[in-house]
């Protein structure tokens, strides 16, 4: 898979081993990747990775001004499940309109470099000359690069949008960019509630739910952190302690908000 080799890649980088890095960049792993990658799953990775992480922290931090103002645990599963269908719906919808609304454009764009290829190609070329003078072509070579790019219109086209504009249209659909940051959010964000909800059917754990709620919550935050290891190249245990890091602050501060407008209650 393309993510793995890469990762294989970052690794022997890292370590700055040249076999895992020649490993890494032969031929066949290049083009069994790149075969692989058409087929790959991970590409909502980062839908889910965010959603949940977002769950989790939002959640809590509902959990954790509850339990400074010293309020039921009625009032704790009361706003936290409010909190986990609104504020996930809201994430959810809220992903798959900015995701539609990015695809419309590039797709937009493209059809404008179709049309522009299609009714003013010296144009069009000029502009593949340029792209690729500035890239360090000249002579003979710019003159058959230009040659062989504007030769294939899909890849002419291809060209423009990524030199040109800096836009790719990723293989993914915003309704399941949305869906998997709904359902994320839902999974991971139910955590912080797993303790109330079970002193719910026994009492005897109440006194210590808040407590069971910080060890399960922080278990998952740093391994749903962990993850983002995938998307950003950060070490597993640094990109778990980050989010570990900024989730217990938002904790901290929403319990001391909480204890603090208690009186209110």
């Amino acid at each position: 898979m393309l993510k793995n080799r890469i990762d294989h890649a970052q690794d022997a980088y890292h370590r700055r081993d040249l076999k895992g890095t020649k490993e890494a960049h032969t031929k066949k792993a290049i083009h069994a990747s790149m075969e692989e990658h058409q087929k790959s799953t991970g590409k909502y990775l980062g839908d889910w990775v965010y959603g949940a992480l977002d769950g989790i922290i939002t959640t809590f931090a509902v959990v954790s001004g509850v339990a400074g103002a010293h309020l039921s645990s009625a009032i704790v599963l009361i706003l936290g499940f409010a909190n986990l269908l609104a504020d996930g719906l809201s994430m959810g919808v809220g992903n798959y309109i900015s995701s539609k609304s990015e695809l419309e454009y590039i797709r937009r764009e493209r059809r404008r470099e179709e049309w522009e290829i299609e009714h003013y190609p010296e144009g069009e070329t000029e502009e593949i000359r340029a792209i690729y003078k500035k890239k360090g072509f000249k002579g003979k070579d710019l003159d058959r690069v230009v040659k062989v790019i504007t030769s294939d219109k899909k890849v002419w086209v291809d060209t423009m949008m990524f030199d040109e504009l800096g836009l790719v249209e990723e293989d993914k659909t915003p309704f399941k960019s949305g869906v998997a940051t709904f359902v994320a959010f839902l999974i991971a964000g139910f955590v912080p509630l797993i303790a109330y909800v079970v002193s719910y059917f026994i009492p005897g754990l109440l006194s210590n739910a808040y407590y069971i709620s910080i060890v399960f919550t922080a278990i998952i935050l740093f391994i749903v952190g962990a993850l983002r290891h995938k998307l950003t190249g950060q070490s597993f245990i640094k990109s778990g302690m980050e989010m570990l890091i900024i989730g217990g602050l938002a904790a901290s501060v929403s319990y001391l908000v909480g204890f603090l407008l208690q009186g209110l209650a």
